[in-house]
């Protein structure tokens, strides 16, 4: 008989470092840095995290930091581009920037105004969706220059913080519901 193959959640559960206490007590992080460094584990979930976008997008987004990882490795397997969204400050020509509200204050993200044509086809990656404050900060960056933005991916998703909810109007896939 021809073993099963292991679940994206069994291998997420597998290869994630937990840690208690961080960054708050009594939160338990997941670590998915063991992931990324898992060959067979960064490959499985780019596979997975992109599949429902396939021929969807032209170009990808990621977002600072981890997401970073996802957007490179994915746009690499893809033969597409890549784009940086990053925290303010961290880009050196003209940008739009957008501020949006954390669970304990508020962030600012910024792109280059030249980094997306107008109606270009993007797909956000990053690695957690928590109360949708970053996707959706990126997602209105992107529409601002004139980019469709046709989805974003996630490995988890904290369901307990709604960041769905507040992406009423875009695809969103997880890997994991944590």
């Amino acid at each position: 008989m021809i073993p099963e193959p292991e679940s994206i959640s069994d291998l997420l559960d597998r290869l994630s470092a937990i840690v208690p206490d961080y960054p708050a007590a009594g939160i338990s992080f997941k670590d998915l840095t063991p992931v990324f460094a898992d060959p067979a584990g960064l490959r499985r979930i780019v596979d997975e995290v992109i599949a429902p976008f396939a021929g969807q997008f032209d170009v990808i987004a990621g977002l600072e930091a981890r997401g970073f990882v996802m957007a490179a490795a994915a746009a690499y397997a893809t033969g597409t581009g890549m784009i940086t969204i990053r925290k303010a400050g961290k880009l050196p020509r003209p940008v739009h920037r957008d501020e949006y509200t954390l669970e304990y204050g508020t962030g600012t993200l910024e792109l280059h105004r030249d980094d997306v044509a107008p109606g270009t086809r993007v797909l956000i990656l990053d690695d957690v969706l928590a109360t949708g404050g970053t996707v959706g900060s990126a997602a209105r960056l992107l529409e601002k220059v004139g980019a469709n933005v046709v989805g974003v991916g996630v490995v988890l998703e904290l369901q307990d913080l709604g960041g769905r909810g507040k992406l009423a109007g875009l695809k969103v896939h997880s890997l994991q519901l944590v």
